[in-house]
């Protein structure tokens, strides 16, 4: 009797799962798959793309997006990417709602993307790995998953690609992903993923890309990471890793990018040690670390090198002058560490070399009359190093890509050289501060029609901001702060004009000696001003209603002045307005009540002015301490003591 029970719940079993994988009036859609797929679009609530409203009927072989085995009827891939493209166009779609367990229903599954829909939320199912054995593709990046990474992923055996970045998936990486074999491709960037990179990764040696870059990761990086070969690409920057960079690093042969930045990493660079090493490597980052000693002489057998950065650490010694033998490279960023000596005459060697950045170290003059061969170069920083140039090299003026030029704190002395001027290519950036500049800023700056920034801060100039200043269209950011300069400053605001938008985003004026031109804020193209900054001059009148136009401010400070008159209510249209500092002028009046629209406001100083009345109720004005208040005998109220106790 038992034997009979047995077997008749074996038939039963049986014909449950044929039904369920049967197909429905023969149209190509097993029971599973249709209620899994619509399991999938009821979680959705909104789809701009308009696929899943098509999804009606029983055939879902034919709905858009699903892919069927013509043989079998079943479905083998869900494809509705967000992004949308073809000859004609590009569309990002975007679906809100909840990522349905119950797609793992559709057993015969062998690619799923629904990567870059934005609004698809919800968490990976964790019995995944048990239901869709034949899973090549799992795409869920660009989304809105919490969660973490289930431990059964680790059975989806025949994995190629598992893209799940761009989420707020968190937890620690599960070391049974260590068992996807056949995986080449491992993208898991930019989530809150926590806790070390699993030893089992090394067992991963048909892995052609590792992406881990934006987590919190910790720990070191796994000693055996050379067991993987065929790795083109690795990605771990933006993470808390510590401790050596391995040395079994040098052992990948097939490496190309080889990204560690911004990380806790220490020591000496281990690599190459021989030539040969690393012979594919063509970008690499270690900048933002802690690594320590020299920069090896080796450095210069990785000949395949186009762009490296080892800026912000804590290297020393000097530029090896093996890195002339970097003939591909483009891009060399060493700024910010304390290299020390002069720059080897070899870097003449490097004629593709678009970018150099030595800024922030110890590097001493001469220049070398050699990197007048880099005909190629585009951008030059060698502020703030120990160069003592006392004047700027004719040569360097004469490199006919040159563009952008950055020679901060390099003890140039005199006048701005007329030279610049003339360049073979139009100069776009220009950064003299803090040298010893001295005379006026020259007419002929106007001619620079390209520029977008100019830093002349932090000199000893003199004398009027020429009126050719306002020719300069594309102009961004201008800082002159910290310099002997006077008369007005109504040519500033003039810049851009006859251009809805204009170009300026940054205008720093402070510590001069400048004494008029107030009134023209607001009156040219000036919507786009984020940061403005007048403080520490002989500025007088009153701060126009014009103020109202920059819409965009986020930054202004007109302190220590001789300002006066009220407040204008209109300076509460700059509703992105984050810091605001008025003191030591002599404003007179009430405060504005709009200035309670000011809600991003995080930092407020009207100290010291002749202002009077209640303060406005509410936030954001209520939530500052008394020191942005005092020294206005007339005012009263929250945080000051209460008006009723005043009168």
């Amino acid at each position: 009797m038992s034997s009979q029970l047995l077997w008749f719940v074996f038939v039963l079993s049986i014909i449950t799962f044929v039904e369920g994988n049967i197909s429905i009036g023969g149209e190509g859609c097993s029971l599973n798959d249709l209620r899994g797929l619509t399991s999938f679009k009821a979680g959705i609530q909104i789809d701009s793309s308009g696929r899943l409203p098509k999804w009606v009927g029983h055939s879902c072989c034919k709905w858009e997006g699903i892919v069927c085995d013509n043989r079998t009827g079943r479905v083998t891939e869900i494809y509705l990417p967000g992004l949308i493209s073809s000859d004609e166009f590009f569309f990002q779609s975007q679906m809100n709602g909840q990522l349905s367990p119950l797609i793992t229903l559709l057993t015969s599954l062998e690619v799923i993307d629904l990567g870059g829909l934005v609004g698809l939320a919800g968490n990976i199912p964790s019995s995944i790995g048990y239901h869709l054995p034949n899973l090549r593709k799992l795409n869920l990046y660009g989304n809105n998953l919490t969660g973490d990474v289930p431990e059964s992923i680790g059975k989806l055996s025949k994995l190629e690609e598992l893209l799940l970045y761009e989420n707020r998936l968190s937890g620690s990486l599960p070391p049974s992903l260590g068992k996807l074999e056949n995986l080449k491709m491992l993208l898991l960037n930019s989530n809150q993923f926590s806790g070390p990179i699993p030893d089992s990764f090394t067992n991963l040696t048909n892995l052609i890309h590792l992406d881990l870059h934006s987590n919190y990761l910790t720990d070191q990086i796994p000693d055996r990471i050379d067991q993987l070969q065929v790795l083109k690409e690795l990605d771990l920057s933006n993470n808390s890793l510590r401790g050596n960079i391995p040395q079994s690093l040098t052992n990948l042969t097939s490496i190309s990018v080889m990204y560690l930045d911004t990380n806790y990493l220490e020591g000496e660079i281990p690599f190459p040690s021989s030539f040969g090493q690393l012979p594919s490597l063509a970008f690499l980052r270690l900048h933002n670390n802690s690594l320590t000693g020299k920069i090896p002489p080796s450095f210069g057998y990785l000949v395949s090198l186009q762009r490296v950065s080892l800026a912000n650490n804590n290297l020393s010694g000097a530029v090896p002058s093996s890195l002339g033998n970097l003939i591909a490279l483009t891009e060399l960023y060493l700024d910010g560490n304390r290299l020390s000596g002069q720059i080897p005459t070899s870097i003449g060697q490097l004629s593709q070399l678009i970018l150099l950045s030595i800024s922030h170290n110890l590097i001493e003059g001469p220049l070398p009359h050699e990197m007048s061969l880099l005909q190629n170069l585009q951008t030059l920083d060698l502020s703030f190093n120990s160069l003592e140039l006392s004047t700027i090299p004719q040569w360097l003026a004469e490199l006919p890509s040159l563009s952008r030029i950055f020679l901060a704190g390099c003890g140039i002395q005199g006048k701005i050289p007329e030279f610049l001027q003339t360049t073979p290519s139009p100069i776009q950036e220009l950064d003299l501060s803090a040298n010893n500049l001295s005379g006026s800023i020259p007419a002929w700056l106007g001619s620079l029609t390209q520029l977008y920034l100019l830093n002349l801060s932090r000199n000893s100039l003199v004398s009027n901001i020429p009126d050719t200043v306002t020719s300069l269209q594309n102009l961004g950011v201008l800082d002159l702060h910290s310099n002997k300069l006077t008369g007005p400053i109504n040519q500033i605001f003039e810049i851009g004009k006859g251009f809805p938008d204009g170009s300026l985003t940054c205008i720093d004026l402070s510590d001069n000696s400048f004494s008029g031109g107030i009134e023209e804020i607001g009156m040219g193209a000036q919507c786009g001003i984020q940061f403005l900054n007048l403080s520490h001059n002989f500025l007088e009148g009153r701060i126009p209603i014009t103020i109202a136009r920059m819409i965009s401010m986020q930054s202004l400070d007109l302190s220590y002045n001789e300002l006066s008159f009220n407040l204008p209510e209109a300076l509460a249209n700059a509703s992105l307005l984050e810091t605001l500092k008025l003191q030591k002028n002599h404003f007179t009046g009430k405060i504005p009540i709009g200035f309670l629209e000011l809600r991003n406001l995080k930092e407020l100083d009207l100290s010291d002015n002749l202002l009077e009345g209640e303060i406005p109720v509410g936030e954001p004005l209520s939530n500052f301490p008394e020191s942005s208040y005092s020294g206005n005998k007339g005012l009263c109220g929250k945080p000051l003591i209460p008006c009723k106790l005043r009168f």
